[in-house]
């Protein structure tokens, strides 16, 4: 149950009779463009953000993985049932940021729509999304690119490319030193500004399309349709192992492809009219991503058996398998390209979350510093910098990715039902892009993600449950009084401007950035 704060409006942001909800306080301040982010973000650069974020390990690696340990070639199926979710959550994304154009994504709905506590939890939980997220992506990125040097002859010594931490496909080495590198070359450019990060974005979204259609151009004429029999492995006696429960497990893994469509969210306060072009990036950039990976999987599995895809670069592999060395070349040279922007896509999106926590009081005010000079809130790329050198340094893919999954489906599952929420309580806010079939596709989506969750392992479940508890113990240690006091100074401010209006002060509401409708 919210709390009421000083002027009679709840920490849900739901409005009481004369008073300002937070919700308002928090549209308004985003449409004055009061953070000093550069709107400089145009449709194009913003589907790009979310076609580089989706369209990366999970197409790159994670695919061969879930094939070889779940699915069989019926890992098609479990992208279509991923696909079908993450569409349905997607459309809430739309509507919430077609209403709320901030930088936060999840967590700023979360805040505007269900208060601090809520706010808390799913901000903490997109550590796990998109830092996470960045460092098992970059990971991806290295196995590609020792691939590459490999091919010109040159091999690093696996030591130095291998995580220290061991898991079940590799001994622990010293440290993944290339994809350290990638993630202090990216933390450079996102610390630069958004516009060359964008615009650099945009540039290797275009060669890994580029490559994944010569993948599935050239390899669909090498297919083997002997490696589609069985389609559905018969299950080997666990829940995971093949079989029409391993096709769900599946989906569950490979749900890690989709997640990050959000990030197009986050470019909200950076993006040209974000109530128009946000929604059609936030689409726009799933669309493209869901064919793109039933496509490759189905070429995948056709030329070669499944049983030979849980490696660090099976396209490559199964391309080598098939006799299409140049192309294995070519693939993994566009795969190192388009996996960097995959990486520099989510952390761009972990530091604008993270100024927008910091901005409401939840994170250390450094978090939220923006240089005036670059337009970008250079504290949080720092501190996301480094951290993403040392998990992508420390931890093997096969711990972050399912952490990952359930970590992002529980975001998914809190949107779709902010948006029951709001059109419950706020019923009179704009919607430029609504929902259609009334509650029914916001209910599906929460339904199926959570479905979904369950069909994780319990180590997983385990894990998320850790780092909520570490989350919470620092929400009731340190955030949840200054965020408090922050949400009731807002409402009292508004307050006073409502007043001050009614009573004709001042003229009508702020006046909003233009570029801001």
């Amino acid at each position: 149950m919210a709390t009421k704060g000083p002027s009679g409006a709840d920490s849900a942001g739901t409005l009481s009779s004369g008073s300002t909800s937070l919700i308002d306080v928090v549209i308004e301040d985003a449409d004055a463009d009061s953070d000093g982010l550069k709107r400089t973000i145009g449709p194009l650069n913003l589907t790009s953000i979310g076609v580089a974020a989706v369209i990366g390990a999970g197409i790159f690696v994670v695919t061969g993985r879930a094939a070889a340990e779940n699915a069989g070639p019926a890992v098609i199926i479990s992208f279509i049932i991923a696909g079908i979710v993450a569409t349905l959550s997607a459309l809430c994304y739309a509507e919430l940021a077609s209403m709320i154009p901030l930088a936060g994504s999840t967590y700023s709905y979360a805040y505007a729509a269900m208060g601090t506590l809520v706010a808390w939890i799913i901000g903490w939980d997109l550590l796990v999304e998109y830092l996470f997220g960045a460092a098992n992506v970059a990971s991806g990125w290295s196995g590609y690119f020792t691939s590459m040097l490999k091919g010109f002859g040159l091999e690093l010594p696996t030591a130095l490319t291998t995580p220290t931490v061991a898991d079940g496909a590799n001994d622990g080495g010293i440290l993944n030193v290339p994809a350290m590198i990638l993630i202090a070359l990216i933390t450079v450019v996102l610390y630069i500004g958004a516009r060359l990060s964008a615009g650099a974005t945009t540039v290797f979204v275009a060669i890994k399309l580029a490559t994944l259609a010569l993948f599935v151009g050239v390899g669909i004429t090498a297919l083997n349709w002997d490696n589609y029999t069985p389609f559905v492995p018969p299950n080997e006696g666990s829940f995971n192992a093949f079989g029409w429960t391993g096709v769900i497990a599946a989906a569950g893994t490979v749900f890690y492809s989709f997640i990050s469509f959000d990030a197009v969210c986050t470019a909200a306060q950076e993006a040209k009219h974000p109530r128009r072009t946000v929604p059609i990036g936030v689409l726009g950039s799933l669309g493209i991503a869901t064919v793109l990976y039933v496509l490759v999987g189905f070429v995948l599995v056709g030329l070669v058996s499944y049983t030979l895809l849980d490696v660090a670069d099976p396209l490559g592999v199964a391309l080598d398998g098939a006799g299409l060395h140049w192309v294995a070349r070519v693939v993994d040279f566009g795969a190192t390209l388009g996996l960097a922007a995959s990486v520099m896509a989510l952390l761009y999106a972990q530091t604008r979350i993270m100024m927008r926590m910091a901005e409401d009081g939840m994170l250390p005010g450094y978090f939220g510093r923006v240089s005036p000079k670059t337009g970008t809130p250079v504290g949080a790329i720092i501190i996301c910098g480094a951290v993403g050198c040392i998990m992508t340094g420390m931890l093997p893919s096969s711990i972050l990715t399912e952490l990952i999954s359930i970590g992002t489906l529980l975001a998914f599952a809190i949107v779709s039902s902010a948006v029951l929420v709001l059109r419950r309580t706020r019923p009179d806010l704009p919607r430029p892009f609504r929902v259609p079939g009334g509650p029914i596709i916001p209910v599906l989506a929460v339904v199926s993600s959570l479905g979904i969750m369950l069909s994780l392992p319990i180590d997983t479940w385990i894990r998320l449950f850790v780092w909520l508890g570490i989350g919470l113990i620092v929400y009731f240690a340190y955030s949840r009084s200054r965020a408090k006091a922050l949400v009731a100074e807002r409402i009292a401010r508004g307050d006073r401007e409502r007043l001050a209006r009614e009573q004709g002060l001042i003229s009508g509401a702020p006046t909003p950035d233009p570029e801001a409708l």
